[in-house]
């Protein structure tokens, strides 16, 4: 593996772990996961106390983190999880610690 290649899989692992990094973040995407991989973003922050704005801010993150794709149907926004993203953290840099991983 070429350096400038290493250097953006840790770059795209950083990304995901500072989205991952907030508990609101992990329990949307576990409510969308539970409720069948896609939800709009009202059925999203119907699920959740905070407020609206906040509630955005969080979609942001996770959108731009890639793990949510956003489409517009309508006036609606339907969020779908991102899962071959979050795969390509556990079965790349995190299958590195796996019992018997050869480094």
């Amino acid at each position: 593996m070429s350096k400038a290649r290493g250097a953006e899989e840790v770059a795209a692992v950083d990304e995901v772990f500072r989205a991952l990094a907030h508990e609101s973040r992990r329990q949307i995407l576990m409510v969308i996961q539970f409720r069948g991989g896609e939800m709009t973003a009202g059925q999203i922050a119907d699920r959740f106390a905070c407020a609206w704005p906040t509630t955005t801010r969080h979609l942001k993150v996770l959108e731009e983190s890639r793990l949510l794709v956003v489409e517009k149907r309508g006036r609606v926004r339907v969020y779908r999880l991102a899962k071959e993203r979050l795969l390509s953290v556990t079965q790349g840099w995190l299958a590195w610690f796996a019992p018997g991983a050869d480094l």
